[in-house]
């Protein structure tokens, strides 16, 4: 025997007779559908109207075998009362502590504090998370309740949009130019301009930061009205875009400071619609500028759920959504949407509802985020863990990429 043979090392035959022999197909074991619970508290701050699920939507559930509990009056501001639920199959709780005991909870506004404390670990809520009302004690309270808690806004669809943030914005952009009209009456405290202007009397001038989706529909309802429209973005091929889209020429520019300081003063309406996708929106219209502007116009900022694009900018709220400053009207609430309830819960209800169902046929929300990257996008807490790098930034607070802990299944 050779030098070569007695290095070799003799495999017993049974470990490779069957490697060329025909192999059986290994299947992927079809997951059965699961039976989720999911509560809808009725909100109590900042005057919401909304409500994250219809009763269509609840009744399309029930038949796919979930279990809905709907707060006694949640529905009412929306037009939609209690009765419409329980036709469905929804149950009817009459207090926080019994919805709060389902598996997923829905909103349409951030959980508040004391909601938070009726949580358990491992409960997953799917709210809006709206930055200027976010504290480090938030934070860090849901933190310690190690629930999943997942942005609505921050939510992606297959392609990569923001399917949540595409129809509030629609909604927010024709309702700013609806809610700009109104303000500049006189018997508001405007100046007393007509927005699409007369035969012989100029248009306002309308002036709007940002060429995404609010734009877009702000525009085409500024246009409509007859008034002039004036759009600043440094992304010149999204400014391409909105042209292509609307067919007609603009005045449009990319955030030159000083054109955007020129135009912002001469402006009626100046209307903020800049979106960040991971944190706070940038401020680009400082207090000096706004001072210089001429007194009864109009600021609205439809960004302020994202800390705003205008340095005067101060959260307001439907009871009281207007303040003076520099006697410039600043109108900063953050749920504009709400101001249309019914049209916002039925647009809201029509993108959970197919999340809830694919999750449902997956085995739960959790199972959903393994596959799903864009419902990966919107977590920012994940039992204990924030997961959001902005935050973490913001407040000091480590945060933990969450694909790590999805992989480590903590």
């Amino acid at each position: 025997m050779g030098e070569k043979d007695k290095r070799r090392i003799a495999i017993p035959k049974e470990f490779t007779q069957g490697a060329v022999e025909t192999q059986a197909e290994v299947l992927q074991v079809q997951q059965r559908p699961t039976q989720m619970y999911i509560g809808i508290p009725k909100e109590d701050t900042l005057q919401e109207n909304r409500i994250p699920l219809v009763p269509a939507s609840v009744a399309s559930l029930i038949a796919h075998g979930h279990r809905v509990v709907v707060e006694t009056g949640a529905g009412e501001k929306s037009a939609y009362p209690d009765h419409r639920f329980s036709e469905v199959g929804a149950d009817i709780a009459y207090s926080k502590e019994q919805v709060y005991k389902s598996d997923v909870i829905l909103k349409v506004a951030p959980p508040t504090i004391d909601e938070i404390d009726l949580c358990r670990p491992g409960q997953i809520i799917i709210s809006p998370i709206q930055l200027p009302t976010i504290t480090v004690d938030y934070i860090n309270k849901l933190k310690e309740k190690r629930v999943i808690a997942l942005a609505m806004e921050y939510i992606q669809d297959e392609a990569g949009t923001y399917p949540v943030v595409r129809i509030m914005s629609e909604m927010a952009g024709v309702t700013s130019i609806t809610t700009a009209a109104e303000l500049l009456a006189k018997s508001t405290g405007g100046k007393g301009v007509l927005l699409g202007g007369v035969s012989g009397v100029p248009p306002a001038k309308i002036v709007i930061l940002g060429s995404g989706v609010v734009a877009e529909f702000a525009s085409r309802a500024a246009l409509g009205l007859g008034a002039e429209v004036r759009i600043f973005d440094n992304n010149v091929y999204k400014l391409m875009r909105i042209q292509n889209l609307l067919g007609q020429r603009l005045n449009t520019s990319t955030l030159n400071p000083m054109q955007l300081e020129k135009e912002v003063i001469n402006a009626d309406v100046v209307i903020g619609a800049i979106h960040s996708e991971t944190g706070r929106t940038p401020m680009l219209v400082r207090e000096d500028t706004i001072s210089k502007m001429k007194a009864g116009s109009v600021i609205i900022d439809v960004s302020i759920d994202q800390g705003g694009c205008f340095e005067t900018s101060e959260m307001t709220t439907h009871d009281k959504p207007t303040f003076l400053k520099h006697e410039i009207i600043h109108y900063c609430v953050p749920n504009i949407a709400s101001k249309v309830p019914r049209t916002a819960s039925i647009a809201v209800s029509n993108i959970l509802t197919p999340i809830i169902l694919k999750a449902g046929n997956t085995g739960s929300i959790e199972n959903l985020l393994y596959n799903h990257q864009g419902l990966r996008h919107g977590v920012y807490v994940y039992k204990g863990c924030l997961t959001n790098q902005y935050l973490g930034r913001r407040f000091g607070v480590k945060s933990t990429n969450l694909d790590l802990l999805i992989t480590s299944r903590i």
